[in-house]
């Protein structure tokens, strides 16, 4: 099968990832195959590539926002069979064991394993994992626009709900890429004004179209105060411009995998309550919960398509802010 494999970080620039002839993998007793239809391309994916996060597998084929359709099932699984559309996110394996899982936290999971980074994820035309991984996804979704839902989707439901926004709040998104313009949509849906900080002008265009309250720089004031924010984009920085315009008591939740370093940061942007978290991961429920919503509302998910072998261009794309919405690559006719 073809797979687009990372034998060693580089700078997408200098197109790390290799278009190769692997074996098919097998699956283990609890496991599916799924072949693969289409991938979302991440900045987690970015980070993996490019090194920015130490990686704990090398050769590694990336990618975590899979859609795709069981073909082989392990002689222990009975919630899935072959022909079953199913998503695969991030979150590839928890032990179940320890005190976060325990705990509901299983985002948190001492032994957790993440698609595209422990396992051979999606830039691939197949792939397995633990059938209690893999989710069936809403029918009000074609293949390509159904696989943003998998990670900036999800983490960026996560991140709204940490982020405490609530009904008749104002909430701002630092960054306008994949998972920003699926959470303006929820947050509309409940009743919230968003206020969008983003610098490319197909960003702020489409912010506008989907009901941005005021769109602007980040180094720019807002017209009121806002009662929570989520940056998406990995600039520390941004989090003194989101605590500067932050209410009492506000939240302002980190929803990226890695950042820059947050400059010097005075006492009194914080003090007042104001409460600045990071957001790590997801959880199955999450997952579920997530996916029953964006079917709810429909979210509408604005998307890019890239054929599989043109994964490091897509990459590329991604890191000059030059796609509108979320990257896809395409691994097989729907």
């Amino acid at each position: 099968m073809r797979a687009m494999v990372l034998e060693k970080p580089l700078p997408v620039e200098e197109f790390p990832l290799r278009l190769s002839e692997i074996t098919a993998p097998h699956p283990a007793p609890n496991e599916v195959r799924v072949r693969v239809r289409c991938c979302g391309v991440c900045h987690t994916d970015l980070h993996t590539v490019e090194g920015d996060l130490s990686l704990p597998k090398l050769p590694i084929t990336p990618g975590h926002q899979i859609v795709g359709v069981v073909d082989a099932v392990g002689k222990q699984v009975h919630t899935l069979k072959e022909g079953d559309r199913v998503g695969i996110p991030w979150l590839y394996f928890t032990c179940g064991q320890c005190d976060y899982c325990r705990r509901g936290l299983e985002n948190l999971c001492d032994y957790a394993q993440f698609t595209g980074y422990h396992a051979n994820g999606g830039y691939a035309e197949a792939m397995v994992v633990s059938a209690s991984y893999a989710h069936p996804l809403p029918r009000n979704f074609s293949d390509e626009n159904a696989a943003p839902l998998l990670c900036a989707g999800i983490i960026g439901y996560r991140s709204y709900r940490l982020s405490g926004a609530r009904r008749g709040m104002r909430l701002g998104l630092y960054g306008f890429g994949a998972s920003a313009h699926l959470v303006i949509q929820l947050a509309r849906h409940e009743g919230c004004e968003v206020y969008v900080f983003t610098r490319a002008p197909a960003h702020r265009e489409l912010a506008k179209q989907l009901g941005a309250a005021w769109v602007g720089g980040a180094e720019e004031t807002p017209p009121c105060e806002l009662d929570a924010a989520i940056i998406f984009a990995p600039a520390g920085a941004l989090v003194l411009d989101a605590l500067r315009v932050l209410r009492k008591g506000g939240t302002v939740a980190l929803a990226g995998i890695t950042m820059s370093p947050i400059p010097p940061l005075d006492y009194s942007l914080l003090y007042q309550e104001r409460v600045l978290r990071s957001v790590a991961n997801s959880t199955r429920q999450d997952v579920r919960e997530f996916l029953e919503l964006a079917a709810e509302v429909p979210l509408q998910t604005e998307i890019r398509l890239f054929d599989l072998e043109q994964a490091n261009q897509a990459l590329q794309a991604l890191k000059k802010s030059q796609i509108t919405g979320a990257g896809v690559l395409r691994i097989a006719p729907s």
